[in-house]
């Protein structure tokens, strides 16, 4: 039985370490084990009504199950990797009775205290290898939190910056700034600006894609709802007199076209141009598709 079991325990160890490092260290288009939990969730969420993902209950829930998940596999795999060596491979307290304490369940105990650097010492390895393995599952364990802390400290800022864009875009829509007005010095230097801003959001969606299942609710801080605005800004900067409104108004077309090209790749699958992809964006979260832009005269398009 040992050469069964501590294989698909090592294996199980294996697959979620490879999890954690392509999750944080090396982010892929091939997804894995944390996107295939947050997509769950917010696909579970889309259908449970609006009393769910308005709450942006999705996105940290999904958080939350897989570090759990990952925290459950590693134990597991590595009691399967124990288990087939009790009880004659570990000491025992006195008072504890090795037949009786060879159980999965025993060899779970064991790989939970271990996990969490308890050390509480009542049951222990005590033949070469496995002394040295229980030190590294120990590691594992240490890993794993720091793995957790450094997911956290990613992709909240990510999420600040994306909302702090949405901000600003909304900011803009809000002023009412008429075609005139943006034709100018710095018409040129809003444009530059927001197409900064989404360059650092597209750069966050590659980085922490985890981050696309989190939900806003404050139409303000909504990307989706605000890209439609951006759309239209680059409309109008095109047509401006100002040379460097019209460079600014091209870089941010090329902005607004990666930013949907990641987006359609790696969730959406909408096809289509930028306004075709954003819309599914928009719909994807729960916010009506506003295209705008400001008038000639000012104002918004959807005035």
């Amino acid at each position: 039985m040992a050469w069964i079991v501590t294989p698909l325990g090592a294996l199980m160890v294996l697959l979620i370490l490879r999890d954690v490092f392509h999750t944080l260290w090396h982010p892929t288009r091939h997804g894995g084990l944390s996107r295939l939990v947050m997509r769950g969730m917010w696909r579970l969420s889309a259908h449970r009504g609006a009393r769910w993902r308005p709450a942006g209950l999705a996105g940290p829930l999904g958080m939350v199950m897989v570090v759990a998940l990952w925290a459950l596999t590693v134990a597991v795999g590595w009691g399967l990797v124990y288990w087939p060596h009790m009880p004659e491979d570990f000491s025992y307290a006195a008072g504890l009775d090795p037949t009786h304490h060879a159980s999965p369940v025993d060899a779970l105990y064991v790989s939970l205290v271990t996990l969490a650097t308890l050390g509480l010492g009542d049951i222990a390895p005590a033949t070469g290898w496995l002394r040295v393995l229980a030190p590294v599952e120990a590691l594992v364990g240490f890993a794993l939190l720091s793995a957790t802390v450094a997911w956290n400290l990613g992709i909240y800022p990510a999420l600040a910056r994306r909302r702090a864009l949405a901000l600003r875009l909304s900011h803009v829509r809000r002023s009412r700034a008429d075609a005139r007005a943006l034709d100018s010095d710095g018409g040129a230097a809003i444009l530059d600006g927001l197409a900064s801003a989404l360059a650092t959001a597209t750069v966050d969606f590659l980085q922490y894609a985890e981050s696309y299942y989190f939900h806003d609710a404050d139409e303000d801080t909504a990307l989706p709802r605000q890209l439609g605005h951006a759309l239209g800004l680059a409309d109008q900067a095109e047509e401006a007199r100002h040379p460097d409104v019209r460079l600014s108004a091209s870089v941010l077309r090329r902005a607004l076209e990666d930013l949907s090209t990641v987006l359609d790749a790696r969730f959406l699958r909408a096809g289509g141009g930028p306004e075709g992809v954003f819309a599914a964006y928009a719909e994807d979260h729960g916010h009506p598709w506003e295209p705008g832009g400001p008038h000639p005269n000012g104002g918004d398009r959807r005035s």
